[in-house]
Parts: structure tokens; sequence; C-alpha cells
């Protein structure tokens, strides 16, 4: 209600009521109550009619795009009986006020910029607490219930998919399998019930030999690790004894344990569902980009969590961790020299190409300086294609921390580990 006590001054409209195509000239006024301003249409066209009253709740009340500049003409939906028309923009809304009508949030966003710069920066901030912290917590604590039968099939599963593509049989001989399958029998006995999230997840732990991905080693869930070929014969070859290998195995145990694979598919879920509720039929472009990020991010987290419980291991069984990280380093290196040998190939045959002798190329080619930072920029290229590659936990997928780890791992000791 106004401030002197008077009811809000009628306006002039139109009404289309539904049952005719022609308009009924009305005088449309406010009413406050407690639940909202009530519609009340007094028709010009017949003396003495009874006027029509309308709640707030029967009315679709129009919303303001902009304070500064008003639509020429409002439009009140009326339901069922049709709708109303009003030309005097001003004086309606002077009559809403009067009669106590406060706008929404979703108004005051739409007429006032910093209320929407405000909401939608809480929004952003929401988000992205929900993306770092929500999201990892509410997959960690909802792992527990995921079955151990439920990972062992889906383990199934995606080896025989890889089976059937890119993996093959392994090469190794016999003997050589059965050493290597002794040490890891003799670690997995060796290892402590060390604390962890998962205290009572016990899978059965299985090691397998594969041909055909090159040098690397995978955690499946429910227990599987495969090793292929590459991995051990990268170890011959750089005349380092089996306690890298057996590092690198320490590794991929500390994943089952921690159910990274799990957890992944868990958060993964999370977030879409979390997105969905969110933003509505949006959500699936944003929680696709999302998701590409989280995979990145948590891989990295996982990563170390995986290197502590390895070095933990090691140290208890007292093994040397600096082999496994002079195994890391070495297959990071002939990946950087194969890129390098790649691009100078690359280059080659652009010289060799037409129109190679163009002084105006001659201006573009590469000097000393980038030449030299090629490797780097061709590991980083080579990492994230593995990343999107690989459907599996790899132990150089996605990390572009391999020296740095490499490292820890020789000295034996990383600081996030400082409290394991």
């Amino acid at each position: 209600m106004s401030a002197s006590g008077e009811l809000p001054a009628p306006v002039p409209g139109r009404w289309f009521d539904g049952h005719s195509s022609k308009a009924r000239h009305v005088m449309v006024s406010l009413r406050p109550t407690p639940q909202g301003p009530s519609l009340v249409l007094h028709p010009l066209s017949q003396a003495g009619a009874e006027p029509v009253v309308f709640a707030c709740k029967q009315v679709g009340w129009p919303e303001a795009w902009n304070e500064r500049k008003p639509q020429p003409r409002v439009v009140v939906d009326l339901r069922d009986h049709g709708s109303v028309e009003i030309d005097a923009v001003a004086e309606w809304r002077a009559a809403l006020a009067a009669a106590g009508e406060r706008p929404g949030i979703a108004q005051r966003m739409q007429t006032r910029w910093p209320m929407l710069l405000g909401v939608t920066a809480a929004a952003v901030i929401g988000l992205t607490l929900f993306y770092r912290y929500g999201t990892p917590w509410a997959a960690t604590q909802l792992t527990r219930f995921v079955p151990l039968s439920w990972e062992t099939s889906v383990a199934e599963n995606v080896l025989k998919q890889m089976d059937d593509g890119t993996l093959k049989p392994s090469k190794l001989p016999p003997e050589r399998q059965a050493q290597l399958k002794a040490r890891f029998d003799t670690l997995v006995q060796q290892a402590p019930a060390m604390r962890h999230r998962y205290p009572d997840y016990r899978p059965p732990l299985t090691l397998e030999f594969r041909a055909g991905m090159g040098a690397n080693a995978f955690a499946l869930p429910g227990g599987k690790i495969v090793m292929t070929d590459g991995i051990v014969k990268a170890a011959s070859d750089k005349g380092l004894p089996d306690d890298a290998l057996v590092g690198v195995l320490a590794h991929e145990i500390g994943h089952v344990v921690h159910r990274h694979t799990t957890r992944m598919v868990v958060e993964q879920g999370v977030l879409n569902m979390g997105l969905g509720l969110a933003l509505g039929d949006v959500s699936g472009i944003v929680s696709t980009g999302a998701s590409v990020m989280t995979g990145l991010a948590y891989s990295r987290s996982h990563e170390r969590e995986a290197d502590c419980y390895a070095i933990a291991l090691m140290r208890h069984t007292t093994l040397p961790t600096a082999p496994m990280g002079q195994l890391l380093l070495a297959i990071a290196r002939d990946e950087e020299d194969e890129e390098g040998k790649s691009k100078d190939k690359g280059s080659d045959k652009d010289k060799k190409a037409p129109g190679g002798n163009n002084p105006a190329d001659a201006a573009h080619a590469p000097t000393p300086q980038s030449a030299a930072s090629a490797p780097d920029a061709a590991r980083k290229r080579k990492l994230g294609k593995e990343a999107e590659s690989h459907p599996v936990w790899s132990l150089l997928s996605s990390h572009p921390e391999t020296v740095k780890r490499a490292t820890e791992l020789e000295q034996g000791h990383a600081p996030h580990c400082a409290k394991n």
C-alpha cells in the first residue's frame, strides 16, 4: 500500500478474455493482500458490471527487463481468463510497487547488473568449490559402497576389449614371467596393513603380462595388474635390477588399494549429476568439459598417492626406490628422443618439398634455441596423447611432472608423503 494509505490508482487496459477476439476496455487496479497483490478488472463497456478479481497466484505477473528502457506495452497473463494489455507501463509499475509487489531475484538480475554479476560470481565460486572439493569427497565416500564383484566384472570386460585391440599376448619366456610373478607375490605377502581410505578393502592381487602397448604398466579395478613386455625390456636395456619393476608393481598396487579407477568413475558420475541439477539442460556441454579437466587434475593426485604407497611399501620391504625412479626417467627420455627424431624427419621432408628453398620459409626456420626446447614440447604432446588414448591408469600418461616424480622416487621420499 502507498505511504498515504490510499489504494494504487487504476490504469487503463484492454482485456482479451479468450471468448472473443474483441478487446474489452477495462480499468485495472491492484489491491495489496498478505499473499501478494490481487488484480481487479473494472469493465467500462457495461455500466454497473461487477469487477472481476484475480488472486495473486492466478496472475502471471510480467517481469521488467530494463528499468531505464521499459517495454512499450505490458501483457498480464490471466491463465484461463485470457490476458490484459496495458500501455501505461510507468503507471502500472508504480501501482505494483504501491500494492507491495517486490521483484524476485530473477527480475532483479535482469534489471540490475550488479545483482546479476553478484549472483554469477556466487554461482561460479559454488561450482568451483563443488568441482574441486565436493566431487572428490563425495566420490571417496560413495566408493565405499561399490562392491568388489562390480569392479572385477568391469576389469574383465576392459581387459577383454584391450586384448581384442591394443594388447597382444606376452612374448616373455615363461621362466621370466614366473620370476617376476614370484617377486610380485612376495611383495604382496609382505605388504603391511598400511593406513588408507579403505581399510576393509582387500581384493585378490594378480599380475598378468601383455605386449603391444610399449613400456607401460597399469592397474584395473578389483586387483588385476598388467605389465607389458616393453617395460620389462626397458629395465633390462638400461641395466636396471628387477627392483625397478618391483617398484612399478608397488606403485600399481597403490592404485588398486586406493581404488583410484573406481573413484574416477564415481567422480565423473557425481560431477555430471551435480551439474545436471545445477544447470539443467546445458549441463551436458559443461559437464563434458569439466570431466576432461577433472580427469587431468585428479590423475596427478592419484599418481602422487600411488607414489607414496610405493615408497612406503618398498621401505617396509627394505627395497630401494631409486631403480624405479631411474626407470621412469629413462622411459620419459626415450620418448622425448623418439619424438625429436620424428620431428626431425618431418622437417627434412618439408625441406625436400617443392618451395622448400623459398627465402620466406627460411626466415621461419627453427633457431637452435627453439630446437633445444623441442623435446619438452614433444614430451607434453606425447603425454597428452597417452592420456586421451588409454582408458586405464598408466605409469606415464598425463603426468607433466615425470622428472620431479622420478627424482622423488630416487630419493625415496616426497614432501607430500611426509605424513605417511
